[in-house]
């Protein structure tokens, strides 16, 4: 007897049995009992070991800023060449009988966790990008998510600012630009002055126009006291999954490693 293929053979024993008969006679019979075991080497190089990686990708992927690139194409990616990945490895897996091989429970885990990682990437991408058309957060995510989560995950509130002093000095500049006084010394001016002053005076309405154009331009792009909020929202709660599931994925790898020894020294 040799080993062979996938499987190693372990012992091999005979047992002898005395049968007796109706008749009052006996015969005898030979049981033999054969162990064998998987190769397990085959199984770590060609699924184990691809699946982590591929774990350990969509993990380090929450690292990605979800503001500035599109997080949820990437996990997308990702789960799709893990399914393409199983398909291709479908002939690999032990078949299944009564029980559910645990190789084969350990891949559909890192699927299930691929899949939640994209709905959360998802539902996050959504809170941020909407955050513009949506009611003011209510007082009590305010405090539990903002105050209480937002501690917990190393993401305190940011301090109130006052407002653009830019806006300000232009608020202040305009002001000063229509006062009366100011009409008045334009108009002696040009009284006085005319042709000399043409071009100066065109180069300040030019100026008065840039100030306005850049003041609106701020205030287009200063973002609503709701809509900081929510993002600031959604950065806690992309923070929290991201810890979260960094914990479910070494309890599920240590628990099912804990098993597979177990079972491995057992038989």
């Amino acid at each position: 007897m040799a080993t062979m293929g996938e499987w190693q053979l372990l012992d091999i024993t005979c047992r002898k049995v005395v049968i007796p008969t109706i008749e009052g006679s006996s015969y005898d019979e030979l049981r033999f009992f054969i162990s064998v075991r998987r190769h397990s080497t085959m199984y770590v190089v060609n699924l184990l070991i691809p699946s982590c990686f591929l774990i350990t990708v969509d993990l380090f992927s929450f690292m990605l800023p979800i503001q500035n690139i599109d997080r949820s194409s990437f996990k997308m990616t990702l789960v799709l060449g893990y399914t393409v990945f199983l398909l291709s490895t479908n002939d690999l897996l032990p078949i299944t009988g009564n029980t559910i091989p645990l190789i084969n429970f350990f891949l559909s885990l890192c699927l299930t966790m691929m899949v939640t990682s994209l709905l959360e990437t998802i539902f996050i991408t959504n809170l941020l990008q909407g955050s513009a058309h949506y009611n003011p957060p209510p007082r009590w995510i305010r405090i539990f998510v903002l105050h209480i989560l937002g501690r917990l995950v190393l993401l305190p509130p940011k301090p109130e600012h006052q407002e653009d002093l830019v806006i300000k000095n232009l608020d202040v500049q305009e002001m000063v630009d229509g006062s009366p006084l100011s009409k008045e010394n334009e108009t002696t001016e040009r009284k006085g002055t005319l042709k000399e002053d043409e071009t100066l005076q065109v180069l300040k309405n030019l100026g008065r126009d840039l100030q306005a154009i850049h003041r609106h331009v701020v205030l287009h792009l200063k973002r609503s006291p709701s809509s900081e909020e929510w993002i600031r929202i959604g950065l806690i709660i992309d923070r929290l999954l991201f810890i979260l599931y960094i914990l479910f994925i070494l309890v599920s790898f240590i628990s099912i490693i804990i098993i597979w020894v177990n079972s491995y020294y057992s038989v």
